[in-house]
C-alpha cells in the first residue's frame, strides 16, 4: 500500500488546480478546527493539513514534490521528503483576546522557508557554524492597541533540531508585545524565534509586519494618519455646534463650523496615532438626513421647503 501523500491528505487529485487546493485546504482546517471537531486527533490532522498545503500551495514546492513522487528514492533526504516542506505548522493557536488563529489576525501564509535549505546546510556538512534562516509575517491589530499598546500570544507549531540533527516541530507559545504608537508596516522583531541554526549557529529571528484590521468606521493613511465619518445633523451643519466623537484617540470636543459641507475634513491635529511623531486625526463629515417619518416632520420639512423656494 503506498503511503499518504499531500494530495491524498487533501482529498485532491494530483493534476488539481491551485484553486481546487485551496478550496479543499480551507474546507478540511474547518473541518479539523479542534475547537469544532471532535476527532481524538484533529490537532494531528490539522497539522499535516497545514503541511500539505503549504507544499502544494508553492508552484516551486509543488513541482519539486512532483518529481519526488515520480521518483521517491531521488533526492529523498534533501528535499525533506519526510515532510519538511515549508516553515511553521498551522496550530490552533489563539492571540491573548481571544481572537482565532488564521481569522486574519495572523497571516500564516506569509511565513515560509523550505526545510530544503536547510537540509542542504546540513547535507553538504559544513565545518562551521550556520545561523538559521529569518522568517517574515504579518500581524493584524486593532488600531486601540496602536493607541494603548498591547500584547499578544500565538501558539505556532515551530520548525527545531533534534538532539540528533534532525530537523521536526514543536509547539511554542510566543508573547508579543505590541508597542504604543506602532505605525502600519512597522515590525516586530522576535529575536531568535525564526529557523533553527546548525554547527552551533544561532537561529534566525521572526519579523512580524504590522497591519491595522480593516474597519468600516477608521481607516489609516500614511501610516499614522486615521481618518473617521462622522455624523452630523443638517441643522449642525447649518448652525455649527459643539459635539462629543467618540475616536480611537478616546472621546473629544469637536467644533463643527457654522455652514459645514457634507465630505468636509476637520483635522485634529496630533490625535492620530501616537508615534514618535504623531499622526492626525480627520473627521469627514457626513451630513445625515432624518426621515419624515410623521405628519408633522413632514409638515416641518415642508416649511424648510418653502422658505428655500421663496428665496
Amino acid at each position: 500500500m503506498s503511503p499518504k501523500n499531500h494530495y491524498d491528505t487533501l482529498g485532491v487529485a494530483r493534476d488539481a488546480s491551485a484553486a481546487d487546493i485551496k478550496k479543499a485546504y480551507h474546507k478540511l482546517v474547518r473541518q479539523y478546527h479542534p475547537d469544532i471537531s471532535t476527532d481524538p486527533d484533529a490537532d494531528k490532522k490539522t497539522s499535516e493539513i497545514n503541511q500539505a498545503y503549504n507544499t502544494l500551495k508553492d508552484p516551486a514546492k509543488r513541482a519539486e514534490y512532483d518529481a519526488l513522487l515520480a521518483n521517491p528514492y531521488a533526492g529523498r533526504e534533501q528535499a525533506g521528503f519526510d515532510g519538511g516542506f515549508g516553515g511553521y505548522h498551522y496550530d490552533d493557536s489563539r492571540f491573548g483576546d481571544g481572537q482565532p488563529f488564521g481569522s486574519g489576525d495572523f497571516r500564516f501564509d506569509d511565513i515560509f522557508s523550505a526545510f530544503g535549505h536547510a537540509r542542504q546546510h546540513r547535507a553538504s556538512r559544513p565545518t562551521g557554524p550556520i545561523r538559521g534562516e529569518d522568517q517574515h509575517a504579518e500581524l493584524a491589530i486593532d488600531l486601540a492597541a496602536a493607541y494603548e499598546g498591547s500584547e499578544r500570544s500565538l501558539s505556532l507549531d515551530m520548525p527545531t533540531l533534534t538532539l540528533e540533527g534532525e530537523m521536526t516541530y514543536a509547539r511554542k507559545t510566543l508573547h508579543v508585545k505590541i508597542p504604543k504608537g506602532i505605525s502600519e508596516g512597522q515590525q516586530i522583531r522576535l529575536r531568535g524565534q525564526g529557523l533553527p541554526g546548525f554547527n552551533g549557529g544561532e537561529n534566525g529571528d521572526l519579523y512580524l509586519k504590522i497591519r491595522f484590521r480593516e474597519d468600516p468606521s477608521h481607516y489609516v493613511k500614511d501610516r499614522k494618519d486615521v481618518w473617521q465619518r462622522l455624523n452630523i445633523a443638517p441643522w449642525t451643519a447649518v448652525l455649527g455646534g459643539h459635539i462629543e466623537v467618540a475616536t480611537p484617540a478616546g472621546k473629544l470636543g469637536v467644533n463643527i463650523p457654522a455652514g459645514s459641507r457634507n465630505g468636509q475634513n476637520l483635522r485634529l491635529k496630533g490625535k492620530g496615532i501616537p508615534a514618535k511623531e504623531a499622526g492626525d486625526l480627520y473627521l469627514t463629515l457626513n451630513i445625515e438626513l432624518p426621515r419624515a417619518s410623521d405628519d408633522t416632520a413632514r409638515a416641518l420639512w415642508q416649511q424648510l421647503a418653502d422658505h428655500y423656494a421663496q428665496g
